[in-house]
């Protein structure tokens, strides 16, 4: 009783502190109040992040506080939003400085933050489905904040379509999933006795309406377009969106993973993901525009997420996309130094450098294998270990293999050793964390596992194969398909804003 008080205070001190940075981002909309009062508000933001750093550190025990559902996982996604769009703010008081819309962006970034976290915390469908849809509108609204430039209101025209298409997928999830159990609250839709009414075919509706929620905002194919376009919103917002919402389909699926045991909606899953996966990783390899190479590279990241969710693999999705948020929003705030002098130094010895190259593919294939034979039974262990055994190859070729002389190589050895046991220490951490909250999936099929598997293979050989043959018509049209993908529409795409015309004399 004394826990459920205490989460109780928490979550109403939270809520209040909320409030109050969303006062402090209107009142800086008044053009009276002075620019300094920026750090005043930087301040408050950091009010609702303490709050929620605490209800973190009390969240060992899950409960409904009204109608908010706290746990682990909602506690840790709150604390991440609120974290990560905490430092993109700060960091914008002198990136954005003399923007037009200097004040629009920290009011309408605070207002999204919120709304997300909000979401995260909500235990009940109705209340999900409202503040996620404040999310999407807030983050249409943040690709559209130069308003006065034509390409931003074609971005966000494009998002805003897609993001409505999202919703409303999401919004008849949640009423069928009401008219199905008579349930509004989370923790009762998807225990087991609920379920268990639900028909196959309900039951495969709500799970294609869910997956086609979760994969619009997730920018996965054929629905990137509007991730490729948002490229012209402000590089913060870029930051923000790359990191804690893109990701979001995520949490959803983990939220209703009781919902998801194979099926067909669990295949079409896997195909997309798969395939985005495929095109993300080419469209981040072909685009020499920094930006488009992150596009390229989230929505495969994104794509690789959604197939652990299709598999079963929650907490692994979960802890991909925290570090991938974290990783994302870093490459975004230091675009600006991206580009710099690279020399490229000859091999004196290219014997040597492909004698190790062998070496460190022998050693990540006996690697690989040992991670298996682990848990030969576990579909997702087999896909763990031929992304573990792949990784491992390519990180031994990059840091090892081609480093510069006996010095070079330690130091690539060095990193590539402690950057292993880095990833296992915080797996570990965040797997005794949400392993009590996050519902254990069953086995995927083995058919499931396979499709996984032969896309996996097929990449890897494409990617050889292409690697040998570039003077092919083949690998042409291939590089010239992953250009178009990658490349905006015309009306997205002005070297030289217009609007900017009028201030030159």
């Amino acid at each position: 009783m004394l826990v459920s008080l205490s989460l109780s205070s928490l979550l109403t001190l939270f809520f209040i502190m909320l409030m109050a940075s969303g006062i402090s981002g209107l009142l800086f909309l008044h053009p009276r109040v002075p620019l300094s009062f920026v750090r005043i508000h930087i301040g408050t933001l950091a009010l609702p992040l303490l709050v929620s750093l605490l209800i973190l550190a009390n969240s060992g025990v899950s409960g409904n506080v009204g109608p908010w559902h706290l746990d682990s996982l909602a506690c840790l996604m709150t604390f991440f939003v609120l974290a990560i769009g905490f430092i993109i703010q700060r960091f914008s008081v002198r990136y954005l400085m003399g923007d037009r819309s200097y004040r629009k962006y920290f009011t309408l970034f605070t207002f999204t933050t919120g709304a997300a976290s909000m979401t995260w915390l909500s235990g009940d469908l109705r209340l999900m489905v409202l503040f996620w849809g404040a999310t999407l509108v807030g983050l249409t609204l943040l690709i559209r904040l130069n308003s006065a430039w034509q390409v931003a209101s074609e971005a966000a025209k494009i998002s805003g379509r897609l993001f409505l298409l999202s919703w409303f997928s999401l919004f008849f999830a949640m009423m069928w999933l009401f008219h199905a159990t008579g349930q509004w609250q989370l923790s009762l839709v998807v225990t087991n006795e609920s379920l268990a009414g639900l028909g196959e075919w309900e039951r495969t509706g709500i799970q294609l309406l869910i997956v086609l929620a979760v994969i619009i905002p997730a920018a996965q194919w054929p629905f990137q377009r509007w991730l490729v376009e948002s490229i012209v919103a402000p590089t913060p917002v870029s930051a923000i969106m790359h990191a804690g919402l893109v990701n979001a389909g995520g949490i959803i699926l983990t939220r209703f993973s009781p919902l998801f045991h194979g099926g067909i909606a669990s295949i079409i899953l896997l195909l997309l993901a798969g395939i985005s996966v495929l095109i993300g990783t080419g469209i981040s390899l072909v685009q020499v525009d920094y930006k488009r190479q992150l596009v390229g590279s989230t929505i495969g990241q994104m794509g690789f997420m959604l197939i652990q969710c299709a598999l079963g693999a929650y907490i692994a999705a979960i802890i991909h996309l925290i570090l991938h948020g974290l990783f994302k929003a870093t490459l975004f705030l230091q675009a600006g130094s991206a580009v710099g002098r690279h020399e490229v130094s000859a091999r004196t010895n290219e014997r040597t450098s492909y004698l190790w190259v062998m070496a460190g593919r022998i050693l990540s294939l006996v690697i690989g294998v040992a991670f298996w034979l682990t848990a030969p039974g576990d579909g997702y262990h087999l896909i763990s270990a031929l992304i573990l055994g792949w990784s491992l190859s390519v990180s031994w070729t990059q840091l090892v293999a081609f480093g510069e002389g006996r010095i070079g190589r330690i130091a690539g050895l060095t990193v590539l050793g402690g950057a292993a046991l880095v990833y296992f220490i915080i797996h570990h951490l965040f797997y005794k964390w949400l392993h009590t909250t996050i519902f254990q999936s069953v086995q995927p099929p083995m058919s499931a596992v396979m499709i996984v598997v032969c896309l996996l293979l097929f990449g890897s050989a494409l990617g050889t194969w292409v690697a040998r043959h570039r003077s092919s018509v083949f690998f042409a049209v291939l590089y010239l398909w992953l250009v178009r993908l990658g490349e905006a529409k015309p009306k997205s795409v002005e070297s030289h804003p217009d609007y900017l015309k009028q201030y030159i004399s």
